[in-house]
């Protein structure tokens, strides 16, 4: 990585971006300091490179660095709780006003869906159902809250709470509102995840929710993880921080679904 590449390669910001994805290819990984190094630019301009690579779905973010996308594994909860935050909390805010106080939500797993029951904690009188132990926690700051864990097995590294068990409980439930988070949308419109469990508990719920809200923002648009959860006919509003692609906005009008764009600025 660190042979300079031809500047007529890079002389343009989108010659630089495709140099980029070449060459974490030919590594799999590579930090933004080895890019920087390499291109003979910032560490802040590779940041910035590598924030819109993955935002095309080109290349994963990671702390430090940039990867190649997988379908089979999603990136470190770590590294998902600081990518894209200030765009996730900024539809967690427009996500979190369409949620009336006295009424029943569930939450699944993911950080955008953390970042909405962080801003519910202003809200009154709610009942949450939940297989995350971080929203759990969270809600339980608010004592005029009722709050039900689903049961099952802790997955430790971002507080999931998965299986057979998981999925028994919350059947048990009918809703106001769902929110849910995703891994990836695909150009068909399809809702996919990296984990069956998850995508399990999800599906019961979205059986049994009278409104159901999705919680994505743009660098899940053309991503592909391998498990099917559902399709976006499914879904009443999606909250994003950026217009989808003009396919994506062409099935949602086809189905219905409400699109809610949150800004960042």
């Amino acid at each position: 990585m660190s042979r300079p590449i031809p500047k007529q390669e890079i002389q343009t910001v989108e010659g630089r971006r495709s140099a980029i994805v070449a060459a974490v290819r030919q590594r799999g990984y590579a930090t933004a300091e080895a890019l920087a190094a390499t291109f003979g630019v910032t560490v802040q301009t590779i940041r910035r490179d590598l924030n819109e690579l993955s935002a095309e779905g080109r290349l994963e973010r990671y702390r430090g660095g940039g990867g190649l996308p997988s379908s089979v594994e999603n990136i470190d909860y770590a590294d998902r709780q600081v990518t894209h935050a200030a765009e996730k909390a900024a539809i967690a805010r427009l996500a979190a006003t369409a949620i009336p106080s006295h009424c029943s939500v569930f939450i699944n797993i993911g950080t955008t869906t953390e970042a909405v029951a962080r801003e519910l904690l202003r809200h009154d009188d709610l009942s949450v159902i939940t297989n995350n132990l971080n929203v759990a926690l969270t809600l339980s700051q608010q004592t005029a809250f009722r709050v039900v864990v689903a049961g099952g097995t802790v997955r430790n590294r971002d507080g999931a709470v998965l299986g057979q068990l998981s999925c028994d409980t919350l059947g048990q439930f009918r809703v106001d509102y769902a929110i849910i988070g995703i891994s990836g949308i695909d150009a068909e419109g399809t809702l996919l995840d990296f984990d069956y469990e998850e995508v399990r508990a999800t599906q019961t719920v979205l059986a049994h929710a009278a409104h159901v809200f999705l919680v994505a923002d743009h660098s899940k648009f053309g991503r592909r993880p391998m498990v099917r959860l559902g399709h976006l006919s499914q879904i009443h509003t999606l909250f994003t921080d950026r217009a989808p692609p003009e396919g994506i906005a062409a099935l949602m009008q086809e189905h219905n679904v409400a699109c809610k764009v949150a800004l960042t600025g």
